[in-house]
């Protein structure tokens, strides 16, 4: 691959860590769904503790991309997209992106706090006592259960929205701008 080429990808810490988030969050996403209906049963116990481990593997690992990030600059977006893309378009592309940075922090300690608050503490791979951010108070707990779900719905919006984003660049624009993230 020439330098040219190169220059406009992202590092392969990068692209590993986008795939993995990508992931994970789709992945953590369904079991939330999926376990949220379910009566009481051991099988739904065991896909909450699944739900919660994922939820602090996802933020450690949007904590490492925040400080890759920080130390390695995106590469530039290709100086003939940035002239053919509309304002608006190039607004959405930051704002989207430092929305889903919040929000992959935020969701993961809203669910961390919510369980805190609900009474349930996070044994992580039923190995890691996590501390508890509060103590039990059932009010707290319903409050930010919403904002938990809230944030996680909001999530899934933006990504299908990066990823309508994505798939248009490649199928409709065939500018390339896809490739920067692909292995």
């Amino acid at each position: 691959m020439t330098k040219l080429r190169t220059m406009h990808r992202y590092t392969s810490t990068a692209i590993t860590l986008h795939w993995l988030l990508a992931v994970g969050l789709i992945g953590t996403f369904m079991v939330g769904i999926y376990m949220a209906d379910l009566p009481f049963s051991p099988q739904r116990l065991k896909l909450y503790n699944w739900h919660k481990w994922a939820g602090v593997t996802i933020l450690l690992l949007s904590v490492f991309r925040l400080v890759w990030r920080m130390r390695h600059r995106p590469p530039a977006l290709p100086t003939a997209l940035q002239s053919a893309m509309p304002a608006w378009q190039k607004a959405a592309y930051h704002g989207t992106h430092h929305l889903m940075y919040v929000l992959f922090l935020a969701m993961p300690l809203l669910g961390w706090a919510y369980s805190s608050a609900a009474g349930f503490p996070i044994v992580w791979f039923g190995v890691l006592p996590l501390p508890d951010f509060v103590g039990p108070d059932k009010a707290l707990a319903d409050m930010l259960k919403f904002m938990h779900k809230l944030s996680a719905l909001t999530l899934a919006g933006l990504v299908i929205m990066h990823v309508g984003a994505a798939l248009k660049h490649q199928f409709i624009d065939r500018d390339g701008l896809l490739s920067r993230m692909r292995f």
